[in-house]
C-alpha cells in the first residue's frame, strides 16, 4: 500500500526501484495498492510502480473510488497492469462474479469529474489535521509516533503491554464526561506475531477540535488503565 495503511508511510523512487530489481530478478509481480496516491503531504510525490520501466510485466495496481472520494460504502475498484495475460484472467474472474452495485457505479463515475482543486483542499486540510494530532501525541508520557508522509493514518506504541485488551477496555469501561475513544490495535496489520502489541492506528479524520478533544481523553485513558 503506498502510501500505506495503517503507517502513512510513502515509499519513494529509489525504494520502488529496489522492489523493481527484486522483482525483475526472481520473475515475481509487484502487486500495489494505490488508493491513497493523492494524498501525500511536505511536498512529497507519489511515485507510482507503474511508471517504473522494465516493470511493465510485473506491475499490478490496485485501486479504488473509496478513499479519493470519500465512498467507502461503494464497493468500486480496479485493477490497472500492462500484462495482457493478467488482465485477460482478471477479465474471466470478474465475468464469474456478481457486478458491483449499479447505484454505486454510477455515483463513481460522477466522482472521476471532481475538480484538483478539491484534492489541494483536501490535503491541506489532512496536513493540519495530521500536524494537529502528532503535536498532541507527541506531548504524552511514554508515547512514540513517527509523523505520515501520506493517506491519513498514523501507528502510535503506548506505554501498555496489550492494545487489544486496552482497545476493549476504552469502550467498555473507561469515558471522560460521556465520551471515549476508539482505536484499532496494530497487531493485525504486521505479517509477523508478536509484534505491535502495544501499538494502536489512529486515523485523523475528524475535525481538528475533537482530535485534540480525542487525544485528551487518551491521555486520561493512559493515567486510568489498570493493565
Amino acid at each position: 500500500c503506498n502510501p500505506g495503511n495503517p503507517t502513512g508511510y510513502l515509499y519513494s523512487r529509489d525504494e520502488i526501484k529496489k522492489l523493481a530489481k527484486i522483482v525483475k530478478k526472481y520473475g515475481l509481480f509487484l502487486v500495489a495498492d494505490e488508493v491513497y496516491r493523492e494524498f501525500t503531504y511536505d511536498g512529497r510525490e507519489h511515485y507510482s510502480i507503474i511508471q517504473e520501466e522494465g516493470l511493465e510485466d510485473h506491475a499490478i495496481i490496485v485501486d479504488s473510488v473509496s478513499k479519493r472520494y470519500s465512498m467507502c460504502g461503494a464497493r468500486i475498484g480496479y485493477l490497472v497492469s500492462k500484462n495482457k495475460e493478467v488482465i485477460k484472467t482478471a477479465i474471466k474472474f470478474a465475468q464469474a462474479r456478481l457486478s458491483p452495485p449499479t447505484y454505486a457505479q454510477i455515483a463513481a463515475e460522477a466522482a472521476l469529474e471532481t475538480p484538483k482543486s478539491y484534492f489541494e483542499a483536501i490535503k491541506e486540510e489532512y496536513v493540519s489535521r495530521r500536524d494537529i494530532l502528532i503535536s498532541e501525541l507527541s506531548k504524552l508520557e511514554g508515547v512514540v509516533v513517527a509523523r505520515p508522509q501520506g493517506a491519513f493514518y498514523c501507528i502510535a506504541q503506548l506505554p501498555i503491554k496489550n492494545a487489544d485488551n486496552f482497545a476493549q477496555w476504552l469502550l467498555e469501561e473507561f469515558n471522560v464526561d460521556g465520551e471515549t475513544v476508539m482505536v484499532a490495535p496494530a497487531a493485525g496489520f504486521y505479517a509477523t506475531a508478536g509484534l505491535g502489541t502495544n501499538q494502536v492506528r489512529i486515523a485523523y479524520v475528524l475535525e481538528k477540535e475533537d482530535l485534540i478533544r480525542a487525544v485528551h481523553i487518551l491521555k486520561e485513558a493512559l493515567k486510568a488503565y489498570p493493565g
